[in-house]
């Protein structure tokens, strides 16, 4: 266990509170104009999944679990769980899909992630910061409209709805941020 103050946990961190391990789903600092500063972390038990809310003083230490950041493949789902293999020792690894949570839409086949990994059971996974995906619907272009302030609501490949510039087409690949489905720019290929 390493001791870490609360102030530097992130989305993904694996936390031991009285010796359960937490895997954190969000993390924020907030810094009252009077007061002390805290740290509102959201996260859910990896044994049972139950979801609990903590806040802590922002210079609090809280002890973050032991856990091995290893880099694997995502092969296939099925009614086992996401099944991911170690492109050094063809492990494989399966993830449930409440462990996957909403991060499955953007799950690509061959795609590397990071799975963070404690006593031999992946726990949390951490997917590219971009994914390429394809328009497959979206409304036309309404003419008066300004292309620097205005978007437009657009259903991705994967079934995802996003808010895209007006230009943007049905059938145009679009990179998209994983974190929260946002549009970042139109593909490069």
């Amino acid at each position: 266990m390493v001791k870490v103050i609360a102030s530097s946990v992130r989305k993904g961190n694996v936390l031991d509170v009285n010796g359960k391990l937490y895997v954190v789903l969000t993390a924020q600092n907030f810094h009252p104009g009077k007061g002390t500063p805290v740290t509102q972390v959201d996260m859910r038990r990896i044994s049972d999944g139950v979801k609990v809310s903590e806040r802590y003083r922002t210079t609090e230490q809280v002890e973050r679990a032991f856990v091995e950041d290893r880099e694997h493949t995502f092969l296939y789902e099925d009614g086992e769980g996401f099944h991911f293999m170690n492109p050094e020792t063809y492990d494989q690894l399966v993830m449930s899909t409440e462990d996957i949570g909403d991060l499955k839409a953007y799950l690509q086949e061959g795609m590397a992630v990071m799975l963070s990994i404690h006593e031999g059971l992946a726990i949390a996974i951490d997917l590219p910061r971009h994914v390429t995906l394809e328009i497959v619907e979206t409304e036309p272009v309404v003419k008066g409209q300004t292309a620097s302030s205005s978007y437009k609501p657009a259903v991705l490949s994967n079934g995802v709805r996003t808010l895209v510039p007006p230009h943007i087409q049905a059938g145009t690949r679009v990179v998209i941020a994983t974190e929260d489905g946002s549009y970042v720019e139109r593909a490069k290929d």
